[in-house]
């Protein structure tokens, strides 16, 4: 990607790679990126296969050594997932990096004193019933180094806590990678590997147990199960409330003062540097009371707000951007028409190969151009059907004439695409319609 950026900015105007398979992983990335260089005039040299994409005849030889090349690179990946699992089985494979805790000496694992007493800290104190966040905070309090980053938080700890390998016990293949190159959990799709008392262990396994049944029994009373989107799954403004001084998510907190206990929203950013941002907890009860308030004001005032913005909608069509569509197929039927012209001119030899070359990528180039805006405003006419949809039915909703009494949570989930936290006094609910409406609340 550094390379690309370089030859966009001028830097590099040729380049030289050993082979088709070092410069791309798969036929699709190969010739779209040898189109954009050539509409920029960076030439490639495949050493390999002895190809120069300035004198190139045809992108057809490109995509057959491609597509060799792709499914060459599959079969050497196939070669390294084998080897891996038999170190698996073996138990020599080597954790790279060693969990916090450890530490590699050259030819097996070894306990880290130092960071390996944290470990031990991190376990006493939720068993003695700490919350996770109480222990990311004595640790940060503490001018304590986490593995990475610069503060401890919540995931960090639960992954120490859910780590059986503090036991001694490895555990192998945890996660996997998939077809799209993506990491993903292993939740059973892959089989994984344990390796009984393979190092010495911090913890015992003992207390590991005990650790894991407390997780398991604060899900059970928290309606969570593992591998779930468990916030999304809780709450229904879990992910979807922004804090509009910083841009960070606001996460859900229970609050207890004297004898109340209330539920409120906490900007994530001030959760652990105040300093950073200034936004302040916002309650539950108040955002939930300001959407009934907000749905009532559309049942009264829909024909003041939502029907001028339909008419809107409907008026500023996109007739437009369907004739540009139109216009856009043409010219790419056009530039069909030219590389048939240009195919058949070679074949009779009227015009050389490298001319041929350079022509037939040039229009390649601007058909790729073509399809990109075309893309674009396709997009741009699906956003505002949607947006024409969502507006008709909230009219259709409000206009029964029904006041709403109390919150709803699947008509919030219809309507609301987020909501924006500008302080702790105001609201914005982004309906799905398009339409951002601010309400007052806390007073």
């Amino acid at each position: 990607m550094r390379l690309l950026s370089d030859c966009e900015a001028g830097q590099i105007d040729f380049i030289t790679t050993k082979s088709i398979s070092r410069f791309a992983r798969n036929t699709t990335d190969c010739l779209e990126m040898v189109r954009q260089l050539l509409a920029i005039n960076v030439a490639i040299y495949f050493e390999k296969e002895n190809i120069n994409t300035t004198s190139m005849e045809s992108e057809l030889v490109l995509a057959v050594l491609s597509s060799l090349s792709e499914n060459e690179s599959v079969s050497i990946s196939g070669n390294e997932k084998w080897s891996i699992r038999q170190r698996f089985q073996s138990g020599t494979y080597k954790m790279n990096p060693p969990p916090y805790g450890y530490r590699w000496n050259g030819e097996q694992l070894e306990v880290n004193n130092n960071q390996a007493e944290i470990v031990k800290r991190i376990f006493a104190e939720f068993l003695s019933g700490k919350g996770v966040m109480h222990i990311a905070r004595g640790l940060d309090s503490d001018k304590i180094a986490p593995a990475r980053g610069k503060q401890w938080c919540q995931s960090s700890i639960l992954r120490i806590l859910k780590n059986e390998n503090y036991t001694g016990n490895a555990v192998f293949q945890k996660t996997f990678t998939d077809e799209s190159f993506r990491r993903c959990v292993n939740y059973g799709q892959l089989d994984k590997y344990l390796v009984a008392d393979h190092y010495e262990g911090i913890i015992s396994k003992a207390d590991f147990e005990s650790a894991s049944a407390l997780i398991d029994r604060h899900s059970v009373e928290k309606n969570v199960t593992k591998g779930s989107h468990k916030y999304q799954l809780r709450y229904c403004f879990s992910g979807k409330i922004v804090c509009g001084e910083c841009g960070a998510t606001l996460k859900h907190r229970t609050h207890r003062i004297g004898g109340e206990t209330y539920e409120a929203w906490c900007c994530s950013t001030h959760i652990y540097n105040k300093e950073s941002c200034s936004m302040k907890f916002i309650r539950d009860d108040d955002i939930k009371l300001a959407f009934v308030t907000m749905m009532n004001k559309l049942v009264f005032g829909h024909k003041l707000i939502l029907k001028p913005y339909l008419l809107t909608l409907r008026s500023s069509s996109t007739d437009s951007s369907i004739q540009r569509i139109q216009q856009l197929r043409l010219l790419i039927e056009q530039n069909t028409g030219q590389q048939e012209t240009l195919t058949r001119l070679m074949a009779n030899g009227f015009i050389d190969r490298a001319l041929f070359g350079r022509e037939l990528n040039a229009i390649m180039a601007q058909t790729d151009e073509y399809r990109a805006e075309i893309d674009t405003l396709s997009s741009s006419v699906t956003g505002d059907g949607a947006k024409l949809k969502e507006t008709e039915r909230l009219i259709k909703l409000v206009e029964r004439g029904r006041m709403f009494m109390e919150f709803d949570a699947d008509l919030f989930s219809k309507l609301v695409d987020r909501i924006c936290a500008f302080s702790r006094n105001e609201i914005g609910f982004a309906l799905k319609c398009g339409l951002t409406l601010r309400e007052r609340i806390g007073e």
